[in-house]
């Protein structure tokens, strides 16, 4: 019997019409790139004799589908096909290169299956487009770390972990082959790259590989940095989408032919095919940089805890805040809680003060200008004698967005009704969405004509402060321009949250300015992200031994500024935990956002087959955009024992619109990161 005899099921043309099939596993099973959701399943196909050596699991070929050859990958080889029809064969072999694991086609499945995705739209987050000179050049080109410094001062075994309960007992479990998961809430100061270099440490030690990702491009120089001086050069690669193709290319082949076994990046890394993975770690996981803006919009934490449940690896969710999420994995106990005494928090903290309303503002004209309570105006002219202060301001931008003169409405533009803003003061106010230049704006609600800054951003607040301390010089950093670091000089560094450049010593200062800004966001993570920013940037400040000090404007009363006061971002988190839960909010429930035209909506859900348990909230309208113009969004809740049934439910609605060819679009996001 021939091997085209043993596929079940399958009709032979002549001989001299069809190639021979392979004489050992004749069968592919192949991951074809289409993007409709109907068709999210393997195909199989014949492998051609003269294939049969390069079509390993893991290659990228080229197949035949509906009359158009198309892109796949190869997931697996067999002896047989289910399928009861003619098999076509593989059209070509596009590289003999293995760029897809079975480790990672497997997390791609389930990540396309947790977020009601499909396997082809995960696999283009997965792997890199292909460069056929890369691929000649990666054989014998070495990979090196993006640093250059080598100091073996941080190669200390386990310093960085000595003051948390159960620090070191975690890195001797990752140097043993263990798997610890832990929820770490880290001291104030700038040791976090070290202690996560030094748990990477460990764990290479035990032969087991590394994977760390950071939200930007400066926390992943920061932990490279901590990577060389722990491991050595040469011991880890960078692995961002900010390479280029080629070289996030080159760098992806290094890990995937096992030259590399430390990996640190952004996002784009989560991703990476760590050979014999050990260790998986998140820093910062609040930050919304975590949360992939394609479809299937996956999470960042929610990926690395899905790999560290596959592979038996070790997990470290690290931050200096803890989110709700971090606090439901210790609460359900599929996590550990690692957090310091309270003694070396008040040792390392900064002194934390609130200041009062406009009515406390100081008597000097420019510090009314400057909009500095007199608590804040004392702070930065005492701490400017001593270093630089740092001012956190919730909004790039000059004035990022306007109201009436006289009734305080928010000003929108009388074309789409998206926010006004405005540039600087040369500058005719626009819209913030459609660009619409809005110079003859007049009020709906009073008539009124005249426009004021209902939020400034960075740029006036450095203009502002400039006049407020005229021999003081002023530094912004931003989306315009982000500084790494600063110097030890006195200066005043003016910053949106994330764009905290480090300061060398440390701030003698920090004014975290227009905190209503942030708590008043409509947002369900409004508290909790402002919670995350004010402790980004008190953490660059020195401690309180050494004249450290940060003055926040707020409300005094909020949980945030409370938890902020006391530096327990712990019992906080634990506490929006417990009022998540008590509301049916997530991660104490689960929910999908549906975004589509009405009659779209309508017919999804309807087709979607919902549990009896599943509560819809909505619809209500959405931001409009070119192709749906009269978009509205639809909310669907379940308890979060149901969170795999509603999302097989979503999927199976999707394919059941592509496979009809419905009218219209519906964009599905289970668990999105903002829920307004």
């Amino acid at each position: 019997m021939t091997a085209t005899e043993r596929v079940r099921g399958t009709r032979v043309a002549p001989r001299s019409a069809r190639p021979e099939p392979a004489a050992v596993r004749p069968v592919a099973h192949v991951a074809v790139d289409l993007s409709l959701a109907h068709l999210d399943r393997p195909f199989d196909y014949l492998v051609p004799e003269a294939m049969a050596a390069a079509a390993q699991p893991g290659v990228r070929v080229r197949v035949r589908f509906a009359g158009q050859v198309v892109d796949g990958f190869v997931l697996e080889r067999a002896e047989a096909s289910e399928h009861q029809g003619r098999l076509a064969f593989l059209h070509k072999i596009v590289s003999a290169e293995s760029v897809l694991s079975r480790e990672v086609a497997a997390l791609a499945r389930t990540v396309a299956d947790r977020y009601a995705g499909t396997l082809p739209d995960v696999l283009r987050l997965a792997v890199p487009p292909r460069h056929a000179r890369v691929e000649v050049a990666a054989t014998t080109s070495p990979v090196q770390d993006s640093t250059a410094v080598d100091d073996p001062r941080e190669r200390s075994p386990g310093g960085h972990w000595a003051p948390y309960p159960g620090g070191p007992a975690l890195l001797d479990a990752l140097r043993a082959g263990g798997a610890p998961r832990a929820i770490v809430t880290m001291l104030p100061g700038d040791g976090w790259p070290v202690a996560l270099a030094q748990a990477a440490g460990a764990t290479l030690e035990g032969g087991r590989g590394v994977l760390l990702v950071a939200p930007d491009g400066r926390d992943v120089d920061r932990l490279g940095a901590a990577l060389t001086g722990v491991l050595g050069s040469g011991r880890h690669v960078v692995l961002t989408a900010g390479l280029g193709p080629a070289e996030r290319y080159r760098r992806f082949l290094a890990i995937r032919r096992g030259q590399v076994r430390v990996v640190v990046g952004t996002r784009a890394a989560m991703f990476a095919p760590v050979a014999d993975l050990g260790l998986v770690g998140v820093w910062d996981d609040g930050d919304d940089l975590h949360a992939e803006p394609r479809a299937p919009y996956p999470h960042v934490r929610e990926v690395l805890a899905l790999r560290s449940a596959q592979t038996g690896a070790g997990l470290i969710v690290a931050g200096h805040a803890c989110t709700a999420e971090g606090a439901h994995l210790v609460a359900s106990g599929w996590a550990r809680a690692v957090t310091a005494p309270r003694g070396d928090v008040r040792r390392l903290a900064p002194r934390v003060e609130v200041a009062g309303d406009d009515a406390e503002l100081a008597r000097d004209p420019a510090a009314r200008t400057a909009r500095l309570p007199a608590l804040a105006w004392r702070t930065a002219h005492e701490a400017l004698t001593r270093g630089p202060v740092l001012v956190q301001v919730p909004r790039r931008g000059y004035v990022p967005a306007l109201a009436c003169q006289a009734c305080r409405a928010p000003a929108r533009c009388l074309q789409c009704q998206g926010p006004l803003g405005s540039g600087s003061t040369q500058t005719v106010p626009s819209c913030r969405w459609c660009a619409a230049l809005a110079g003859a704006w007049e009020c709906p609600h009073c008539g009124a004509r005249r426009l004021r800054a209902a939020v400034v951003g960075a740029g006036r607040t450095a203009e502002e402060l400039g006049r407020a301390f005229p021999r003081v010089r002023v530094r912004t950093s931003g989306r315009d321009g982000v500084l790494a670091s600063v110097g030890s000089e006195p200066a005043l560094v003016v910053a949106t949250p994330g764009a905290e450049p480090v300061a060398e010593g440390g701030y003698a200062a920090a004014l975290l300015l227009d905190g209503w800004a942030l708590l008043t966001r409509p947002d369900l993570r409004a508290t909790e992200e402002a919670l995350r920013r004010w402790l980004g940037a008190a953490t660059l400040v020195r401690p309180a031994g050494d004249g450290g000090r940060v003055v926040v404007l707020a409300d005094p009363s909020s949980v945030a500024v409370q938890a902020l006061l006391r530096w327990d971002p712990v019992t906080f988190a634990e506490r929006e935990l417990a009022e998540r839960a008590a509301l049916r909010l997530p991660p104490a429930a689960r929910m999908a956002s549906l975004t589509g035209g009405p009659d779209a909506l309508l017919r999804f859900v309807a087709t979607a087959g919902l549990s009896e348990v599943a509560e819809l909230l909505g619809p209500v309208p959405a931001r409009p955009t070119a192709t749906c113009p009269d978009a509205e969004r639809l909310i669907v809740r379940v308890p979060r024992s149901q969170g795999r049934e509603l999302a097989a439910s979503l999927r199976a609605a999707a394919g059941v619109r592509s496979a009809h060819k419905e009218s219209g679009s519906v964009r599905v996001q289970v668990d999105p990161l903002e829920i307004a």
